[in-house]
């Protein structure tokens, strides 16, 4: 029975939903409050603080002492440009060292503190898995990179007021000293990640493998970049740092996001050992691979390959528009002086066809076929591999390589005079086939490596969604793009040499 309000009742209204900047500040305000607590036990813990300070200390008079040697033994020989380069190195190295404790420091963020048994009272708390995320993250990166800051700072005061006096581009310390606490972030977010899913501090420190290492092939790609970079006297910095910075970000967002999609309290606290099942994982990969199809092929097809593909919508519209923008950024690049070939005259041209049809001509053959199938397949298996360990993005690199690459050669037939016909003659036929099997297989791979980033099912462990995602990813491999390399390989060995004699015959 429904019955009026009376006149001197009020009736509570909605709760207003909050605006983005307070949810904002809410959020960091109880994140702070672990943050201030971590930070405090971190100062009080000499075992801390003692590689810090030395780190802090020691490693700029090291690293000063180092770049006077390096560049008074360059001089004697005339590469004085060299020992230049060198210095903002160091600098990148100087910064780099301390926050590396970070990573000791965030291993130990939930692991340890479950080994110590404090992590009930945290976990009890109020707080949302995001809110503890950041201010473990926090807690975990300002001291290494406040002692990061101070000892770059000194060794800058060192350089610049010292016998070398050196006078660099202020933007080049600006890019550094962001790359510093871009890079600080990624360990961070990447050991909290692992902290929460490990059962002990050593499986912890064994899985931290996974992220020193691709951060020291970072810290060597960055050092290239430095020595070799065109434009390393800009006043806008080197280009390349800062696409190098951009993906530092998007690692750091991408590692947050899988952290706050994967913790859960429970099963942090109930989970007191690892098994590596392989037999498991193996009659799980296969059920999840055959499916609940009807016998035969067709039933397979129809159950089982279909609904993986379909599932591949968002993904390969992804793969789609980054494969238009490397041919175009490549076709972009070939206008560009710098990246040109040389103007050919009459008689080049000439032995460019010639050369062209050289090579057409070498004939067709099984071993051909075999080969174009082995180049095309483990090239995209060595993308799907990659793909699993960086959230998909090695599979879309990979994949818009050669797109770039043919965008270039298409500028460079147009502006050298070249009939474009015979371009299209030796790409487009087996072309059909083979970049519709690339777009399924990378797309496959980027829903393979981002599957982490995503909400688990109930009821689903990391495991099982991990393995259902990659048996989707066989299926559309076995089922699809095996076969159609396959026709791809044959198009080109057999078909596309023909279509290139056509048009050099009517030319």
């Amino acid at each position: 029975m429904i019955t009026a309000a009376s006149p001197g009742t009020q009736t509570p209204s909605p709760a207003r939903p909050r605006s983005f900047w307070a949810t904002f500040q809410h959020t960091m305000g109880n994140a702070l409050i672990v943050t201030r607590r971590e930070v405090t036990d971190s100062f009080r813990d000499w075992r801390i603080m003692a590689p810090i300070l030395i780190l802090t200390l020691v490693f700029p008079a090291l690293s000063q002492f180092g770049a006077n040697l390096m560049l008074n033994f360059v001089t004697q020989y005339g590469a004085e440009l060299l020992g230049e380069r060198t210095i903002p190195f160091l600098l990148m190295i100087v910064g780099f060292f301390p926050i590396s404790l970070s990573l000791v420091i965030a291993l130990e963020t939930f692991v340890g503190e479950k080994e110590r048994r404090s992590l009930e009272p945290l976990l009890s708390t109020p707080l949302t898995n995001l809110e503890l995320y950041i201010g473990k993250t926090l807690a975990a990166m300002i001291p290494p990179l406040l002692s990061s800051y101070i000892g770059m700072a000194v060794y800058m005061g060192s350089l610049l007021f010292g016998e070398l006096a050196w006078r660099p581009q202020p933007m080049l310390i600006v890019q550094i000293i962001l790359l510093t606490t871009a890079q600080a972030l990624l360990m961070v977010t990447g050991a909290v990640v692992v902290s929460s899913q490990a059962t002990t501090t050593r499986a912890a420190n064994l899985l931290a493998s996974f992220i020193i290492v691709p951060m020291s092939l970072l810290i060597i790609l960055e050092s290239i970049v430095m020595f070799g970079a065109p434009d390393a006297e800009s006043p806008n910095g080197i280009f390349a740092l800062w696409v190098i910075l951009i993906g530092l970000l998007i690692g750091t967002a991408l590692f947050m996001r899988v952290g706050t999609r994967l913790f859960s309290r429970e099963e942090l606290l109930g989970r007191t050992l690892d098994m590596l099942n392989l037999r498991w994982m193996g009659r799980t990969f296969w059920l999840e691979f055959r499916g609940r199809a009807a016998p035969g092929l067709p039933g397979w097809y129809r159950q089982e390959v279909f609904p993986a593909v379909r599932q591949l919508g968002r993904p390969m519209v992804v793969v789609l528009l980054c494969m238009l923008a490397a041919f175009v950024g490549g076709w972009l690049a070939g206008q560009s002086p710098a990246w040109r070939l040389p103007a050919a005259s009459t008689n080049d041209e000439v032995q460019l066809t010639e050369n062209f049809r050289d090579w057409f001509e070498l004939g067709s053959s099984p071993t051909g076929v075999m080969l174009a199938i082995w180049q095309n397949s483990r090239v995209l298996l060595a993308a799907t591999l990659l793909a699993v360990i960086s959230f998909g993005v090695m599979a879309v690199v990979l994949a818009i390589l050669p797109f770039g690459i043919l965008g270039w050669v298409f500028s460079q037939f147009l502006l050298l005079g070249l009939n474009p016909m015979l371009f299209l003659a030796a790409v487009v036929p087996h072309s059909l086939v083979e970049i519709p099997a690339i777009l399924l297989a990378t797309a496959a791979g980027l829903q393979l490596g981002a599957v982490v980033t995503r909400r688990l099912p109930p009821g689903k462990t990391v495991s099982e969604v991990w393995l259902a995602a990659a048996a989707d990813a066989a299926k559309v491999g076995v089922g699809l793009v095996l076969p159609m390399l396959i026709v791809a390989a044959l198009i080109e060995v057999y078909l596309t040499p023909s279509a290139v004699q056509m048009v050099l015959g009517a030319g």
